[in-house]
């Protein structure tokens, strides 16, 4: 595996940032505004008890001296239908940590081998689809000794009506691609009972919402997952430069798009104290990390499954310095080659 460029923001974070910078300085204002927009957000309640988030009272000790740092779950989830019970494709965590004046994404590779509650040892992706965000958030906590209380999901819909309210994106579609993505077109057209608007054609063309989407999440391609992922940057690349292109009004109207197809634990109560907080801090830097890191990770296969294994203890322990210290954690000189899946 090609060790990925850190400087550079995935599809996912990409999202989240832009999102949460919405989210957050329209939510310090506290204006009625605000708050009929984040009604429109799908409230999905959770338990708040510790010990039902995976929260052991020694984590809670160990983590009280950073009281002012916010940690929030962030899933994004590929669902091919709004009701489909779906794993995380992407599993991230969001820091606001006034002390440092950041906002750092952490992201926790979805092959990650761990114990889910109740399911044994197996990848982290599974949580989600096995207990919902509720398990997910709980396996997170247990495995990595944090103490998330909140979360936000959202998943490939609301892209879709994004890129169809900026009337499409350019894309470049070679000509192994076309098959695959033409698939998942129709896939989701059956389920929703309308004509499928096919690609016709390889080439750099306009593509409306389903289609880039669907070009997004193919993955059977020469490169398999690894492509998939510079995929998705690619289309979310051309979304961004697309609104760069509109203003700043049109990214307020495309916040506006997504809350529907948005779910979380947070009332508007929750955001806009999260949003004041945002803005009192001063936060001027966006930070990112990836765990487990190189040379601390390798790949196995277990029962034919192929994971990602790694030190829970050691990936832990730098997890928790990156967040809550902002320590900085460094790969291993020499990289363990791990395969794409």
């Amino acid at each position: 595996m090609k060790t990925k460029d850190k400087k550079k923001f995935g599809f996912w974070k990409k999202f989240f940032i832009v999102f949460f910078i919405l989210i957050f300085g329209i939510g310090a204002s506290g204006t009625a505004y605000f708050y009929s927009k984040t009604s429109k957000m799908k409230k999905t309640e959770i338990s708040k008890k510790p010990s039902e988030l995976g929260i052991s009272n020694k984590t809670q000790d160990d983590l009280s001296k950073y009281s002012d740092t916010v940690n929030i779950a962030l899933f994004g989830v590929d669902r091919r239908l709004k009701t489909d019970v779906s794993r995380s494709d992407s599993i991230m965590i969001l820091t606001m940590d006034p002390a440092h004046k950041k906002l750092k994404l952490s992201s926790i590779m979805r092959d990650t081998y761990v114990n889910v509650d109740g399911h044994g040892m197996t990848k982290i992706t599974h949580a989600y689809a096995y207990g919902g965000p509720q398990l997910a958030i709980k396996t997170i906590n247990e495995n990595f000794k944090l103490n998330i209380k909140d979360y936000v999901t959202v998943d490939f819909y609301a892209l879709e009506k994004i890129i169809d309210k900026l009337n499409g994106v350019e894309i470049n579609v070679q000509s192994d691609e076309v098959g695959y993505l033409n698939g998942y077109i129709d896939e989701v057209s059956k389920y929703e009972k309308v004509t499928p608007n096919h690609v016709t054609s390889s080439g750099k063309q306009l593509l409306d919402g389903r289609q880039a989407v669907a070009y997004s999440r193919i993955r059977y391609t020469a490169g398999g997952d690894f492509v998939r992922t510079e995929r998705q940057r690619t289309v979310l690349m051309a979304v961004f430069n697309k609104l760069q292109a509109q203003g700043k009004s049109n990214m307020v109207s495309m916040f506006d798009e997504i809350l529907p197809y948005t779910e979380t634990n947070m009332g508007s109560i929750d955001i806009a104290k999260y949003g004041t907080k945002f803005i009192s801090s001063d936060i001027s830097n966006i930070d990112q990390e990836r765990f487990p890191l190189d040379g601390y990770c390798s790949g196995v296969t277990v029962d034919n499954v192929w994971y990602l294994k790694t030190d829970l203890n050691v990936t832990s322990d730098q997890m928790r310095k990156y967040i809550f210290e902002d320590v900085k954690p460094s790969p291993k000189a020499s990289l363990v080659n791990i395969p794409e899946k």
